[in-house]
């Protein structure tokens, strides 16, 4: 009898424990069903009109037309995008405040400066999706470099260690940091010049006082195209839209795949069905023809991932980005 009541016992102790770790399943699947029911806030951390602002606007116009409800993009540039990301992470984890991180708020500037940004990179946020990235193209000045491969370039840059100057948009930027790995992975030395934006960069690389850059497509391939700079390779994981026969910078060089991001996410605590709502959503709008047409005029490839393979790549950016900032030495400004 003993042993009957314990069994009847554990049963009961049993169901009301599955019972109850049913209840936070079943209400977010509730909120998730109803979700939006109010306005949306986008926290857009860099100013109006760039890549970043694009994408953002973007998505809050699909998604505004898709259920109806306004979706608010909020530009909080500053710091490197850390004043924008830093109000994110501090937003109530409801679904009602999203917004766009981005490599260097959520890979560089942390790794630059860990102990200086108001919020963890990867723990304190939780991934939508990647919505595109922008690819960077190595490049030359056609006149005063003789390579025309990237075999040839990184054979004249170990004939001439650290001889040879390249030209960034600053010290950290994206554009630093991928022509470093780039050196790391090839063995070979620069003499790095950080400038103070792409735009003076681009000006002594079409002049000769720096002979080489890894640059954002969107401003180095019209030089491509007008012969004033040779392009030896892209900087991706993918060929570039807009010229397929230029060859990938990781076929000849293993391990170098780097391309400037932009995601959208949540604070972390997120409900995952809403989060899961957002990222299946976003991704459906993102292989639209509209929407690829959109992105590729503005130089963007588009990705749309799910939010686990989001996550996972913004925690291997973060993990990749610390390393070559570490075994370069580089320090923030």
């Amino acid at each position: 009898m003993r042993v009957c009541v314990s069994n009847l016992m554990r049963g009961l102790l049993t169901a009301c424990l599955l019972g109850a770790s049913l209840v936070p399943v079943q209400a977010q699947a509730q909120d998730a069903a109803s979700y939006p029911n109010k306005p949306i806030r986008l926290i857009v951390p860099v100013p109006p009109g760039g890549a970043a602002d694009g994408m953002a606007r973007l998505v809050a116009d699909h998604l505004q037309s898709k259920w109806g409800q306004p979706v608010l993009v909020d530009n909080k540039p500053g710091a490197a995008s850390a004043i924008g990301l830093g109000l994110l992470a501090k937003s109530a984890p409801d679904g009602y405040t999203i917004g766009m991180g981005n490599i260097a708020a959520n890979a560089i500037n942390p790794a630059l400066q860990p102990t200086q940004l108001p919020y963890h990179p990867v723990k304190d946020f939780a991934a939508i999706t990647l919505i595109g990235v922008t690819p960077l193209i190595l490049v030359v000045n056609a006149d005063k470099v003789p390579a025309k491969t990237i075999p040839e370039f990184i054979a004249l840059l170990k004939a001439n260690p650290g001889k040879i100057a390249y030209g960034s948009s600053g010290t950290g930027s994206s554009l630093h940091i991928a022509m470093e790995l780039f050196l790391q992975k090839t063995g070979t030395t620069m003499l790095h010049v950080p400038y103070k934006g792409s735009a003076p960069m681009m000006t002594d690389l079409l002049g000769g006082q720096v002979l080489a850059s890894m640059d954002a497509a969107t401003t180095s391939w019209p030089q491509v195209q007008a012969g004033k700079l040779r392009a030896l390779g892209v900087a991706g994981s993918e060929r570039a839209f807009f010229a397929p026969d230029l060859p990938l910078v990781r076929d000849m060089v293993s391990g170098f795949d780097v391309k400037p991001w932009h995601g959208l996410m949540a604070p972390a605590g997120t409900p995952p069905a809403i989060v899961n709502k957002l990222s299946e959503e976003i991704q459906a709008f993102l292989r639209t023809p509209a929407a690829q047409a959109k992105l590729q005029a503005a130089g963007i490839v588009r990705v749309g991932n799910s939010a686990a393979e989001f996550q996972s790549f913004m925690a291997s950016e973060f993990e990749l980005y610390k390393k070559v900032i570490q075994d370069a030495g580089i320090k923030a400004e």
